[in-house]
């Protein structure tokens, strides 16, 4: 007769009155000080900001340039871009040019960035680009038109790729590669940096290139917040957004119209703006110019900018004028920043 325990999976064990459980076995990481990630925060008393004019909320919108960095035949790419456009469901085609999904990245460099760019310019509002070094390159006058703003024009990488699966020594090159590439295309080096599609080894790379003043590659908080390397001085960490970002446009689960989207930011920004009279915090809104940039998006983006224009005490700014902020007012707490790897 087989006994019932070894009918049983390796690592269960069999519990009197219920189901076979698995085990508790001891980990190198169950220590809350071996454990890589940091779950806690600033807990229930964050820090305040102090954002200058004693602002509620810092208010900052990203516009990202990704158009002529994405996946592509001819950058020499294994297949064309599948990720965030108009072709719902799209899949890479390996040796094939998309052309309905090239086309559609042409339009927010032919259309949508110059929609975006007059809005934000005529209202003269603070930008942050995330630019693609590639796709810079490729446009020299939206590099120009984007100087002639005065927004900020952070780094978002060489190429609009996935480097999950990147080996690190080439993912460096590649960041260095972008670092050449972005400040030969504006005439400033970055002192931002947003990868979006990262590997396990970007915040290191990042921390070991040392001349960035932030990165964004974290949705983690309402606030910046610092970390640590190996051997290298805090470094600070501004979260960025994916879900009051026009992304969800073309996402199952999005906004469904500009008016999805103008609600969606509008509560954000309230439940924050009321956070702030006893805790104030930062809201980053994230565009792209080929969805944002199409019309009937835009309105719902205008919509939002009006309502915002209706309150006093919000600081609408660049993400290196926030680091820049927070160097000056919140250094110190670089020194209690937790170890990342």
């Amino acid at each position: 007769m087989v006994k019932q325990q070894e009918h049983l999976k390796p690592g269960l064990r069999l519990c009197h009155g219920g189901p076979a459980r698995p085990s508790l076995q001891k980990n190198a990481m169950t220590s809350a000080n071996d454990y890589p990630r940091d779950l806690a925060g600033y807990g229930r008393n964050p820090p305040d900001p102090r954002w200058p004019g004693g602002a509620r909320l810092a208010l900052q919108f990203v516009v990202n340039f990704e158009e002529g960095g994405e996946n592509a035949i001819l950058h020499g790419d294994a297949a064309s871009e599948a990720f965030l456009s108009d072709v719902l469901g799209a899949q890479p085609w390996r040796g094939q040019r998309h052309m309905n999904v090239e086309s559609m990245f042409e339009y927010g460099s032919r259309a949508g960035f110059w929609r975006l760019w007059r809005l934000f310019a005529t209202r003269n509002i603070p930008v942050t680009v995330y630019g693609v070094a590639t796709a810079l390159d490729r446009n020299p006058e939206i590099v120009a038109a984007m100087r002639e703003a005065g927004w900020e024009i952070a780094s978002h990488g060489l190429k609009w790729i996935d480097y999950k699966d990147f080996p690190r020594d080439e993912e460096a090159a590649h960041m260095r590669e972008a670092i050449r590439l972005h400040t030969q295309a504006t005439g400033e080096r970055p002192f931002g940096w947003y990868t979006g599609r990262t590997s396990a080894h970007t915040l290191a790379l990042v921390l070991a290139e040392g001349g960035f003043l932030y990165s964004s590659d974290s949705y983690a908080d309402d606030l910046p917040y610092w970390v640590r390397g190996e051997n290298v001085t805090p470094h600070l960490i501004i979260p960025y957004t994916l879900d009051a970002n026009d992304m969800r446009f073309i996402n199952p689960q999005g906004f469904e119209n500009g008016d999805a989207f103008f609600t969606y930011l509008r509560d954000s920004f309230d439940v924050l703006y009321d956070e702030g009279e006893r805790a104030p915090k930062m809201m980053s809104v994230g565009l792209h110019c080929r969805l944002a940039g199409r019309p009937g998006r835009t309105a719902g983006l205008i919509r939002f900018l009006d309502h915002v224009a209706g309150f006093d005490r919000v600081w609408v700014t660049t993400r290196l004028e926030i680091a820049h902020h927070w160097y000056r007012e919140h250094h110190e707490l670089g020194a209690a920043a937790r170890a990342v790897r």
